[in-house]
């Protein structure tokens, strides 16, 4: 592309954000409001399980939620008698830190994008990795609830 068309695209991109802007705030807030509160709704499932209460975790699940790991699927009930224990054993012994990517928005839907670094021990054995999280909520009754989990990971590469 031209230099002369990337800044036109360019500037007619920034004044139509301009004009969204000062035509509806009240849009805008509220988007800004639910972005916010959907974020918030994932900082706590990760505080809730790294503090070691299922209790307040499970509690931001919906009851038909999907969590995708290590290739496979599992629903609420078996996540409960599943591998929680485990999730909630690492993030107490391995520090990580988060990062959100993106927050989008689309009416009672939203979907959360974060990459994390997870360094430290585990059961003896030394962890240094990268992650990439997606979790898709849906608004229930004016609050946010995990519909679906997928999380994905490897070992730190060195740096080139």
């Amino acid at each position: 592309m031209h230099a002369s068309r990337f800044f036109q695209r360019a500037a007619s991109a920034a004044l139509l954000a301009l004009a969204v802007s000062t035509a509806a705030p009240a849009v805008l807030s509220a988007q800004a409001a639910d972005s916010a509160a959907a974020v918030a709704v994932v900082a706590k499932f990760h505080a809730s399980l790294a503090a070691g209460d299922s209790s307040a975790a499970l509690a931001m699940l919906a009851d038909d939620v999907a969590i995708l790991e290590s290739g496979g699927v599992e629903n609420k009930t078996q996540y409960r008698t599943g591998h929680i224990n485990g999730d909630m054993s690492f993030a107490k012994a391995v520090p990580s830190v988060r990062t959100v990517t993106g927050v989008h928005l689309r009416g009672d839907v939203a979907w959360v994008t974060s990459t994390s670094v997870t360094q430290g021990e585990s059961n003896g054995r030394q962890v240094n990795s990268v992650g990439a999280e997606l979790v898709v909520l849906s608004r229930e009754g004016g609050s946010w609830k995990i519909r679906a989990v997928h999380w994905s990971s490897r070992a730190r590469r060195p740096a080139p």
